[in-house]
């Protein structure tokens, strides 16, 4: 018996084989975790996929990249080209939201081969009789294989290959149009395909480049007596959009708990006329599919995002899984929270910090189809209100199986729909998350600070594998964290730190008004929680005072717009420059017909003057070559010769110069 069973485990195996399959194909790239999730890209961006592909002894190859959407049943083929070293490579371009599909095939290529000894045997004067012979009937073979008027155009090859006249047969074996002929009509009965399917979730363009503005909207009344509502936030609009960002993303706008609610400057005693937390989601009012009443009534909501439109701005909104002790769900589905050992809900603490005014969920809970189901409730509602961008509250917090269904559930329905990661968290967990769904990440940006740790870290993003599924957003400070760089290197620091976010990173976003007034003043020494923090009590901003930064955000913003070399992240370089404060990096687009070129000043005190050694090559220069620099931040052009150049920047300033090669100055 145990016999038969190893026979028939024999037979089973060798009835898959195909012996005639010889080609080998490997080291697929890009590929994450074996396939298991999909690369990212935008609408219009090219996918470049590479393979080692060979085979046994010393015959020809051939290979093609296949792609296709996935609602598609038809492949489309685009020939591979040989790299070296038996590593071949070819590119598609993704043009339509959704997913693609991708693989590779190869095949051993007769005809080259067959093509390859003739050139050989011609140019050395031998005889080629029988050869000739050979090559006709794999081209009569192509023949059948191809459409009309190519099988016509392949037949009469066939004959002229067994033309008695040796030089007109010769001229036809090595024709270009036959060898695109035989290329187009390949013989791929014994071919090897991939094993994967790999996919490529394409999102749209705002996902690869945008620059984000937040606000809170209860702070938006134009005197500092009352709470600010939609209508107030209306206002600001002109404002937000002289600064020429894309995204104005609103913290929570739901009902706030008033159990435990935190006084200001995150007292755990509240006065009665404090506004808590906009965190602690959810009362007697509602929840997470409900406003703030002081705010105003979803209709404002809706009239906010149609003045923001009118301005260029998409509205983004906070998504937070958490709920206030007053939140409606806890006394209609109280599974869904942890207990603690006493019975009581668990709320949410980092020892020796307690948060009690808001209770986590429980990913664990026996009723956790019921808590997906209802949590993915409230993204789609908020979808049918015309929300299309969500900043998610410590995704890291919550389950990773959660997060792949969701995702892909609401992407399948919309795949328009953007999630940005607040995941401030250990590496891995942040690329899971990318991996698994979300379209940006909240990154390390706002802790790297020395030229050593900017190159060291966005040496990582760029030019690693995270580039193909990791997409950075580049924040210099959030309502959670004011940066001892931004605490002690004033004014300064807040212009070096907002060029160096808007020029590394393709996304990027600020909380303002605070960054742009230059806000730094610490809770208490060694804190990164900002005094007066707008995240417990109302504030009023005067825009009007002197060190806004907002004429420099304006042309940032500006000079990103008119700058494909600043709408991707793939091709940033960083080029040595002989001070430590000077942090010299390029940016170019796929053809290198735009080339940024962006210097800054790291020293918040002193002025800095040094050399920039350029890689000329990643600039599409040559050696010795006279070329400009136009410093489209003061509209200053200097010339420049070879790859060593001299800078001098006073503290905190920046040069972002457009490099001109023609006649005709940039614009």
């Amino acid at each position: 018996m145990a016999t038969d069973s190893k026979q028939k485990t024999k037979d089973t195996i060798a009835a898959r084989l195909e012996g005639r399959r010889r080609v080998v194909i490997e080291a697929v790239q890009p590929e994450i975790n074996c396939g298991e999730f999909p690369i990212q890209r935008v609408v219009g961006e090219t996918v470049a996929v590479e393979a080692d592909v060979f085979a046994d002894g010393h015959d020809a190859v051939a290979a093609q990249l296949l792609y296709r959407r996935s609602t598609e049943r038809t492949w489309h083929a685009v020939p591979m080209q040989p790299l070296g070293n038996d590593r071949w490579q070819a590119k598609f371009a993704v043009m339509e939201l959704g997913e693609y599909r991708y693989t590779v095939e190869g095949w051993i290529d007769a005809f080259t081969a067959w093509r390859n000894a003739m050139k050989k045997r011609i140019e050395a004067g031998q005889e080629t009789h029988v050869e000739r012979m050979a090559g006709s009937i794999l081209v009569a073979a192509a023949a059948k294989r191809a459409k009309k008027d190519d099988a016509k155009r392949l037949k009469a090859f066939s004959v002229r290959l067994n033309n008695t006249d040796q030089a007109a047969a010769s001229a036809a074996a090595l024709d270009p149009a036959l060898e695109a002929l035989m290329q187009t009509y390949a013989e791929h009965a014994h071919s090897t395909r991939y094993a994967k399917e790999l996919a490529v979730s394409v999102a749209r363009e705002r996902a690869g480049f945008s620059a984000w503005y937040e606000i809170f909207p209860r702070s938006c009344a134009p005197t500092p007596d009352r709470h600010g509502t939609f209508k107030d936030c209306e206002a600001w609009l002109p404002y937000i959009a002289s600064m020429n960002f894309d995204v104005l993303y609103l913290p929570p706008v739901h009902p706030i708990g008033h159990a435990f609610r935190k006084g200001k400057n995150n007292s755990e005693t509240a006065e009665p006329d404090d506004v808590g937390s906009t965190w602690a989601i959810g009362s007697e009012e509602g929840g997470h599919k409900a406003i703030h009443p002081p705010l105003g009534t979803l209709e404002d909501l809706h009239s906010l995002m149609t003045a923001a439109k009118h301005h260029g701005l998409e509205i983004a909104i906070d998504l937070a899984f958490q709920c206030s002790p007053d939140h409606p769900y806890v006394q209609e589905h109280p599974n869904f929270f942890r207990k603690r050992a006493d019975g009581t809900i668990q709320y949410a603490e980092n020892p020796p910090k307690k948060y009690q005014d808001i209770y986590p969920l429980d990913f664990e809970t026996e009723d956790w189809r019921a808590l997906w189901t209802e949590l993915k409730s409230i993204i789609d509602y908020w979808i049918d209100e015309g929300v299309l961008i969500f900043r998610v509250d410590n995704p890291h917090t919550k389950s990773f199986p959660f997060w792949t269904w969701v995702i892909a559930e609401v992407k399948a329905a919309n795949p328009g729909v953007i999630f940005l990661a607040e995941a401030f968290t250990r590496p891995k967990v942040m690329y899971r998350l990318a991996k698994l769904g979300f379209t940006q990440s909240y990154t390390y940006f706002t802790w790297r600070n020395t030229k050593e740790e900017l190159t060291e870290y966005l040496e990582e993003l760029t030019q690693t594998p995270a580039v193909e599924f990791f997409r950075p957003n580049f924040w210099p400070n959030t309502p959670d964290i004011l940066h001892e760089e931004l605490q002690t290197g004033g004014r300064p620091a807040f212009l070096s730190r907002f060029v160096l976010a808007a020029t590394l990173s393709s996304n990027y976003g600020i909380y303002g008004p605070a960054y742009e007034l230059c806000e730094n003043t610490p809770v208490k020494p060694g804190s990164e929680e900002y005094l007066n923090s707008e995240k417990y009590q109302l504030r009023h901003w005067n825009i009007e005072e002197p060190q806004n930064l907002q004429t420099l955000i304006a042309r940032v913003n500006e000079v990103r717009r008119m700058h494909p070399a600043l709408h991707s992240n793939r091709t940033l370089r960083f080029h040595p420059t002989d001070q430590p404060f000077l942090i010299s990096y390029s940016k170019t687009d796929a053809e290198k017909k735009d080339v940024i070129l962006v210097v800054v000043n790291l020293h918040h005190q002193d002025t800095q003057a040094g050399w920039v050694d350029l890689i000329l090559a990643e600039l599409g220069l040559q050696p010795n070559q006279s070329f400009r620099v136009h410093d489209l931040l003061t509209d200053q052009t200097y010339p420049w010769i070879g790859a060593r150049n001299y800078i001098q920047l006073e503290a905190g300033r920046s040069h972002i110069f457009h490099i001109e090669t023609g006649a005709a100055p940039s614009t």
